[in-house]
Formats: C-alpha cells, structure tokens, sequence
C-alpha cells in the first residue's frame, strides 16, 4: 500500500499505512513500529487495539519478502502489551506453516510472560518432521 492509504468513506482517517522495503530487518522495522504506534496511541487514544500478528513478514516465509525474526516480531507485540491498553491479538497470514505455528506459540508465550520459561525444543507430535532440521521453536 501507500502512506496516502488512510480508509475510506466513514473509515477515513482512521486507518495508518506505512509502507516498508523488501527484506526489511528486525532493528529497522522496530525502529518505525514503536515511533509510530506511539503516534497513533497519542492521536487516536484507542479504548482497545485488535492486533493482527501475520507471520508472513518472518524469514523464510514462501510469499513474504521481509526479513523478520521471531523474535523481532514478538518485539513489537511486546511493545503493543506494554502499552497498557486491552488488547486483541489475532493470528493471520504465513505461507510457511511451520513458522506460523511457531510464531503464535513464541507470541501467546509473550503475551503470557512465559517466553523466558517456555523450552526451545518441539515437543514430539504428528506434524514433529515439519521443524526439521533442528526441530526448535
């Protein structure tokens, strides 16, 4: 999209876009998120934030053409908590399914403050071979 994609009809205004580069890393996609989510809570002053977490903006996702890591991404739902405000968070996108999986466990763990505790490996299960090589979070 455009940074001039702010909604339409009633929704105008009420929408942010900012556009980003292809292979965007984690130190540089977080120094725009927190900036601009700061804004947006100054301006819009929200009662509650819905949070769509698509794990596509991950490395290696099949589609996506960011750089992001696991943790970079769980960083700016940290940052999100950390405003204080209710918050919906909701899975979306990844075309590598394995990454999506793993980005929800890793992020439900940080919204849970478990994400120091919660063990790196995979536990055994039907879909165990699908995190192969090194079979870890």
């Amino acid at each position: 999209g455009h940074s001039s994609d702010v909604g339409a009809k009633e929704g105008e205004g009420f929408s942010v876009n900012a556009p980003l580069t292809s292979g965007i890393t984690d130190e540089s996609y977080e120094k725009l998120f927190k900036p601009i989510m700061t804004k947006i809570m100054e301006v819009y002053r929200p009662g509650a934030i819905v949070l769509q977490c698509g794990a596509d903006s991950l490395a290696g996702d099949r589609l996506g053409c960011f750089n992001l890591s696991l943790k970079g991404h769980a960083a700016c739902v940290s940052f999100v908590k950390s405003l204080g405000v209710p918050t919906l968070v909701l899975g979306g996108g990844g075309y590598t399914i394995r990454n999506v999986a793993r980005c929800w466990a890793y992020e439900t763990s940080v919204l849970l403050d478990k994400h120091e505790s919660i063990p790196n490996e995979i536990p055994y299960n039907d879909y165990y071979e699908y995190y192969a090589p090194d079979f870890k979070l």
